[in-house]
């Protein structure tokens, strides 16, 4: 596929119950653009039908798109997906979106004005702006972790964004792609080491104000993946200490 516009890259892990329904409703609302994109899904060792429902989607032969399926050996954590699937990632940009489109493909078009049509690098979704719109919330104690992780990271690193983690980020390729080389997380916290990465770099970087709706079945842990996010955050600082972001 030659002049390949836009890669989406999906990490995935046992993700059987969404993930069909999913890539039907991006190639619904890409296809009719005429923009060539291909489907990059990261099967993070899945243990249900996840891997097999991918690759039945991606046999459809279309010269507009295709679907490539990327199986880690193993449950090998999001970080490490998401890196593995974009350095696989061949268009000239890459989005970055969760297997539930908790943000709907249609918001694309906010994050696109800024990067394709505008001068930034990454454009990333945000749940936690003035203009934002919270469909569905989540539990109280799940906004609250957020929060108190948001005020962590902004202490740590002196990121100024409302929301880090929000799981709908595009990507410039032809500046970020060593951003993914040098990531070093492979747990939850790697957006906060890529845009940290990113904005030491003097990219540009937009957080945009996007639809969002919560979705049950996360995969997080509260205990152990809090503790985990909260010492990343160190290692982050520390990296940069080393020079380990060059």
């Amino acid at each position: 596929m030659n002049d390949l516009f836009l890669s989406i890259v999906i990490p995935a892990y046992n993700e059987e119950q969404r993930i069909g329904s999913s890539l039907e409703r991006i190639l619904r609302y890409l296809k009719p653009r005429g923009r060539p994109f291909e489907f990059v899904v990261v099967d993070d060792g899945s243990e249900d039908r996840t891997a097999d429902i991918a690759r039945e989607f991606g046999t459809s032969e279309d010269a507009e798109w295709s679907l490539r399926l990327l199986p880690n050996d193993g449950n090998r954590g999001k970080g490490y997906s998401v890196r593995r699937g974009m350095l696989e990632a061949q268009g000239t940009y890459a989005l970055l979106t969760d297997a539930d489109l908790s943000s709907p493909i249609e918001e694309i078009s906010k994050l696109e004005k800024e990067v394709v049509d505008g001068n930034c690098d990454i454009a990333f979704g945000s749940r936690d702006l003035e203009d934002s719109e919270i469909q569905v919330r989540q539990s109280w104690f799940r906004e609250t972790s957020g929060k108190i992780f948001n005020r962590l990271v902004r202490l740590s690193t002196g990121l100024p964004y409302a929301d880090t983690q929000c799981g709908f980020k595009l990507f410039k390729m032809s500046s970020c792609r060593d951003l993914f080389r040098k990531q070093t997380i492979e747990g939850l916290s790697y957006d906060v080491e890529i845009l940290y990465m990113a904005r030491n770099r003097g990219f540009t970087l937009k957080e945009v104000p996007v639809v969002w709706r919560h979705s049950e079945g996360s995969r997080v842990r509260f205990a152990p993946d809090a503790f985990q996010m909260a010492w990343d955050l160190l290692r982050i600082r520390w990296n940069d200490v080393r020079g380990r972001y060059g």
